[in-house]
């Protein structure tokens, strides 16, 4: 396998189902290690024994599985295990409130900073977990099917944050199987088939019949 991330650039992950795509990028978070081969980050040789450690190197990924907590509010999702703490070491509520609330306006979201994940949709829930990525303020963030349970608008929503970060100089990985989506976003594409490389190209070069 194969993949090519370049910054200020939306890269588009394609494949059918079992093609490799999610097993890459677990491979890239340190969630599997891998078997051979080299993963190059800014120009240097890395390994990530674990997602804590591709976390603090500054790559997010927002997986198709909700990660999430019921019984916690968005904000304690948001920063679970990265909470803000004050001088006396005890969590800073005001802050995570402050910019928990901050994250959900970017991403279009009404609901209370505070309210309880349980009473989400799930594609609110979905949104909580888009802004625990962007929470990170990551170099590379890695989104796995982020729209499958979105309506149109949250889904155009999420467009106009990706065309952001990437403005920002933030490198997007995007796997997604809608077609319709690439072109709005993506810059450039890399094709997966049963697990291993096909081709990259850009996507001002390429139509549905060549995916």
């Amino acid at each position: 396998a194969n993949l090519n991330l370049y910054k200020g650039r939306v890269m588009a992950l394609m494949g059918e189902n079992g093609a490799g795509k999610s097993t890459l990028m677990k491979v890239l978070t340190g969630v599997y290690k891998k078997d051979s081969g080299v993963i190059s980050y800014k120009g240097e040789e890395v390994f990530f024994s674990n997602t804590k450690e591709s976390q603090e190197a500054g790559i997010a990924i927002i997986h198709q599985e909700l990660n999430l907590i019921p019984y916690l509010s968005i904000a304690e999702n948001i920063f679970l295990g990265r909470e803000h703490t004050n001088s006396f070491g005890k969590i800073d509520w005001e802050l995570m409130y402050k910019e928990s609330r901050w994250i959900l306006d970017l991403l279009g979201v009404e609901e209370s900073e505070k309210k309880s994940v349980k009473e989400l949709t799930i594609g609110k829930m979905q949104m909580v977990e888009i802004a625990k990525a962007l929470s990170q303020n990551a170099k590379i963030i890695i989104m796995d099917e982020p729209t499958d349970a979105l309506t149109d608008k949250e889904s155009e929503a999420l467009f106009k944050v990706i065309k952001e970060l990437a403005r920002e100089g933030k490198s997007i990985v995007y796997i997604s199987h809608r077609l319709n989506e690439i072109p709005k976003i993506c810059h450039d594409i890399t094709i997966m088939r049963d697990g291993k490389f096909i081709s990259e190209d850009e996507v001002k070069n390429i139509d549905e019949n060549y995916i």
